[in-house]
């Protein structure tokens, strides 16, 4: 039996997790297939990666704090090293190129979407997260509800497609399904994440620093 179980986590790292596992002890066996590096040491530690292939909630309790300045890097690196698409799906703000370039997002991998209607971004969501096109999707979505939220989950786990969607504070989050679910808010030093829910972790908080070039606008209204 044992030789059998070990072939599965060597085999399937994304979907099976060993319990009590570590981040650390996650890498040491491969367990980081189902994670993505960050890219800033404090996040890092605190969450152990960026889950890949599910859903990441961020609520933000003032929009525009820093919460697109925390994906940066991930998104930098997706947009050098792979020639899938950066989708943003019904945006509040019109991304600013300049500041994106600035970053080392490479904009030829970028795609914008604005579907008017509750079901067609619901549609566009899970075409976009099911496709495989996708290495990332930043989504502003609609109320979901626990179908939704379940067929989304699938969709970005089946596409190996990394979901980050933005909720307001005050907006209800009755997920059962995302990966991971942030709680941001202002800090003089930069970000203070609070962490509500983590695949195969503890809850956690701390702070995530940004430097003074880094808190420029990445959008315009």
């Amino acid at each position: 039996m044992k030789p059998a179980l070990e072939s599965l986590l060597r085999e399937h790292p994304r979907y099976l997790w060993r319990g009590l596992q570590s981040p650390e002890e996650g890498r040491a066996t491969g367990g980081d297939a189902a994670t993505l590096k960050t890219g800033r040491e404090e996040l890092d530690r605190l969450l152990g990666g960026w889950p890949r292939g599910g859903i990441t909630e961020i609520h933000s309790s003032t929009p525009g704090i820093g919460e697109l300045r925390l994906l940066l890097p991930l998104l930098a690196t997706l947009s050098q090293q792979q020639k899938r698409w950066i989708l943003w799906v019904t945006p509040p703000y019109l991304p600013y190129p300049p500041a994106l370039t600035a970053a080392g997002l490479r904009l030829e991998r970028m795609l914008c979407l604005h579907p008017r209607q509750r079901q067609d971004r619901l549609w566009a969501l899970e075409s976009a997260l099911r496709s495989g096109t996708c290495s990332a999707v930043l989504a502003w979505p609609p109320p979901l509800d626990t179908t939704a939220w379940r067929r989304l989950q699938l969709a970005a786990q089946e596409g190996d497609t990394a979901a980050f969607f933005f909720f307001h504070e005050a907006q209800p989050s009755a997920s059962g399904w995302a990966a991971l679910r942030l709680e941001l808010r202002p800090d003089p030093r930069g970000v203070a994440v609070a962490v509500q829910k983590r695949r195969g972790g503890m809850p956690g908080r701390g702070v995530v620093p940004l430097s003074e070039g880094e808190q420029l606008p990445l959008a315009i209204g």
